[in-house]
């Protein structure tokens, strides 16, 4: 009876000391550090989410959430509060001197805060993009997610609430946030946030700073402002040169070239919509028709480019803050991007104009457009035909000269360009020069 007491007791002892073993050392603690100090957008929401996904996908031990921000968009943070709440890592955030409006929602979300001293947490508030508070709809259901969220963590949710109350909204200091149970600890970097978490069980830690591959780095940089200026020169000024000028060359190719650079990092960004880059065709084809088929410059025309400017303006918003989910229409948002795109269009044609003035008198500009005749002052030698004595005489549009086309002439049809704009069928015009077997008139 006593030796199997015995047993009993060295059994439990036995399995109380292995148990307690791995508490006091399981080698380096593996810690994800992902650094967020940016509004909270989409962008915002890769970064976060596709640092979990790398942390889960890599059995690390601990998450650190390096937080500075005043806030942004509701959606957004409620993407990465979500995923940092199914996250199955403890996830600790360190609030590097912001986490302000939706930078609260996500710390709370967090397993565990700390601050660094200065810092601030609070201030939920939701407003508009204009930063004017929103209406109490929005504020309730705001308030509801802080209650939920906190909750979650056993934080307290009235002190969350409190955070978005239009009229005495609660932000916090560090000392503040302790006493409240909303921080574990004021710390000075992300390496003691590290030492803090790793202490208690492992044997150091090891930091691996979760950066954006190359993909993502190629989509910031061409979402440069500067760079999406110069591509909507690109599609503008291409546009412009190919419309002023006969055949397809060059022209159309940098248009191209330039909607496939503009909309290819706004679309991975889901800025762009499948309606927006549609929108952005459909106005290429208005403008073709009006170029081809359709005679003079009216309604086709003008849609297209009104198209083509919605298209370009529309891609480079969000279209969740553009349209609310109560029926809004928020204009304000829109007044950057188009302004960006109308300047654009401003240098873009007047840069072609200056461009085509430059290059038309040499034979550079046979490599970018055709031609829309062969001047002999240029080295191009002609056969005479006998069209000379039609120079000053008035003929009738046979077919319409968009620019080119037919014209009658004492009941002869003669080929014909139109030195400018375009001509509808039966009206008149003036031949001012034979070339090459070609007539060219004016209106």
């Amino acid at each position: 009876m006593l030796a199997r007491s015995f047993i009993i007791k060295l059994f439990v002892s036995l399995s109380m000391i292995l148990c307690v073993i791995p508490a006091f050392s399981s080698g380096k603690a593996v810690i994800y550090h992902i650094r967020l100090a940016s509004e909270i957008n989409k962008r915002a929401e890769r970064i976060v989410v596709g640092g979990l996904k790398k942390a889960d996908e890599n059995n690390a031990d601990f998450i650190i959430l390096d937080l500075d921000t005043y806030g942004g968009e509701l959606q957004a943070a409620d993407s990465i509060r979500s995923a940092i709440l199914r996250c199955k890592i403890p996830v600790a955030v360190f609030v590097n001197m912001q986490a302000a409006s939706a930078g609260a929602l996500i710390s709370i979300a967090c397993d565990s805060i700390y601050m660094k001293t200065g810092s601030s947490i609070g201030a939920a508030t939701v407003v508009g993009p204009t930063g004017k508070v929103m209406p109490d709809k929005y504020q309730s259901f705001m308030r509801g997610m802080m209650r939920a969220t906190a909750e979650a963590n056993g934080r307290d949710p009235h002190t969350a609430e409190s955070m978005t109350d239009t009229a005495n909204v609660l932000s916090m200091t560090p000392s503040e946030a302790i006493k409240a149970g909303y921080c574990e600890g004021i710390c000075e970097s992300v390496e003691e946030v590290a030492e803090k978490l790793s202490s208690s069980r492992y044997d150091g830690y090891q930091l691996i700073d979760v950066k954006p591959g190359g993909a993502e780095k190629a989509v910031l940089f061409m979402m440069n402002p500067v760079l999406q200026a110069i591509f909507l020169i690109m599609i503008i000024g291409g546009i412009y040169i190919e419309f002023k000028t006969p055949g397809i060359g060059l022209p159309i190719a940098i248009a191209i070239l330039g909607a496939i650079l503009y909309f290819s990092p706004l679309y991975l960004e889901s800025l762009a919509q499948n309606w927006e880059i549609m929108l952005f065709i459909i106005g290429l084809i208005l403008l073709a028709m009006e170029l081809f088929v359709i005679p003079g410059f009216g309604i086709s025309g003008i849609a297209g480019i009104v198209s083509i400017l919605v298209s370009l303006t529309f891609a480079a918003v969000d279209n969740n803050i553009v349209f609310g989910s109560d029926g809004s229409f928020n204009a304000s948002v829109l007044l950057k991007p188009f302004g960006l795109v109308v300047i654009s269009a401003f240098v873009a044609v007047a840069g072609s104009v200056w461009l085509v003035h430059r290059l038309y008198p040499t034979k550079t500009f046979d490599y970018i457009a055709l031609r829309q005749s062969l001047d002999g002052k240029e080295g191009f030698v002609g056969v005479k035909t006998g069209m000379d004595g039609l120079i000053g005489k008035e003929a009738v549009v046979f077919t319409d000269l968009k620019p080119s086309g037919k014209i009658m002439l004492d009941g002869r049809l003669y080929e014909a360009t139109l030195t400018f704009g375009y001509a509808s069928k039966g009206e008149t015009v003036r031949i001012v020069k034979a070339e090459q077997g070609r007539l060219y008139c004016e209106k």
